[in-house]
């Protein structure tokens, strides 16, 4: 392993670092001035380098734009007051990268590597990650097959690449959900667990005809029969209906969000009542006209907490309680922020220090 952990580093001459309005930070479109670049072949993953953040060149025959053998993760770097930098769980999406990998054929990448990739880029271009209330270095892992091939087959060769990019808050505001009962996201036996390209085009055209009519984002059900809820838009869901926390067990057609592990992990912690399981639309409509659903929201690691202020299901939309009354939501929200910034104590050990 120590061979395959030397990384070869080649810094830009040219930062872009002082061309950024940190005041007004677009999410995604902004990149810091370094990636990471790794390819596999023959078996093992070799040639490590840094490199300034560049465009790829490939084949027109390249097996991934006619396939989409690609595979992709998100994750966060905050800055510290004491100005170090933190990563949140990189351990936990490198496990869900690999469940992926396993899906799509593609290799697996050792955790050791991982990190110290990781730690590398972010430490090299550690001035990118913004320090204000609302704004972290967002992280993108991927990794596409590199075969020049048509033909319908694993790829024998794979590029891995890390970018990064400061970003300001996903949602600025709450959102407006609307029950589909038609179009599916994933369904069992598929891709759906799989943080793949393939389920977030599936997802594209429903959205964007939920857009059109004024909502935000879609609460997706399962294919089907489409009686149980699985996701929120691109993010897992969870409801407080009463005292207790319900959210969609996790199952080969939802992806499993590092930031919903992480809130059910603290919610136990605090002593609320957890249950992972099926969710029926039955059950949460009941809840919303009785009065017993107290909180609803989206989990993911864009926006952390997003909440839902109204659905809508079977042209009724159905306004939720008020944002600021919501308890749970507001206090979990709150103090994974401070967590990731380092203003709670590390009781999970769920940050990695740059």
């Amino acid at each position: 392993m120590k061979d395959v952990m030397e990384i070869r580093v080649d810094k830009t001459t040219n930062s872009k670092i002082a061309e950024v309005d940190f005041d007004n930070l677009p999410f995604g479109k902004i990149f810091s001035d370094h990636m990471f670049v790794m390819d596999y072949a023959n078996g093992e993953w070799k040639d490590l380098r840094i490199t300034p953040y560049q465009n790829i060149e490939i084949s027109p025959a390249n097996s991934t734009l006619h396939y989409g053998q690609t595979i992709f993760e998100g994750l966060k770097a905050y800055k510290a007051e004491n100005g170090e930098i933190l990563v949140f769980r990189p351990g936990a999406n490198l496990d869900r990268l690999n469940k992926s990998a396993q899906r799509m054929c593609m290799p697996e990448i050792p955790k050791e590597l991982f990190i110290e990739a990781l730690k590398k880029l972010i430490d090299i271009d550690r001035a990118w990650v913004p320090g204000k209330e609302g704004q972290t270095l967002y992280i993108r892992p991927f990794m596409f097959a590199t075969d020049e091939f048509i033909g319908i087959r694993p790829s024998d060769t794979y590029r891995f690449i890390i970018f990064t990019c400061p970003v300001a808050n996903y949602y600025n505001k709450p959102v407006r959900v609307k029950i589909e009962e038609h179009y599916s996201r994933a369904g069992q036996g598929g891709l759906g667990f799989a943080k793949t390209a393939a389920n977030y085009a599936a997802s594209l055209y429903p959205a964007k005809q939920a857009q059109k009519q004024g909502y935000d984002q879609l609460i997706w059900t399962n294919s089907g029969s489409h009686e149980f809820i699985e996701e929120s838009g691109t993010m897992n869901v969870m409801f407080r209906i009463n005292d207790t926390l319900i959210t969609p067990a996790s199952n080969d057609s939802i992806l499993r969000s590092i930031t919903r592990m992480s809130v059910v992990e603290i919610a136990k912690h605090w002593g609320y009542k957890v249950e992972e399981r099926k969710v029926s639309v039955d059950e949460v409509i009941a809840a919303i006209k009785d009065g017993s659903l107290k909180e609803a929201f989206g989990l993911g690691t864009a926006a952390t907490v997003a909440h839902i202020e109204s659905l809508s299901y079977r042209d009724e939309d159905f306004d939720l309680p008020p944002i600021e009354q919501r308890e749970f939501s507001n206090k979990v929200a709150d103090y994974l922020n401070a967590y990731k910034r380092g203003l709670e104590e590390d009781v999970f050990a769920w940050n990695i220090r740059v």
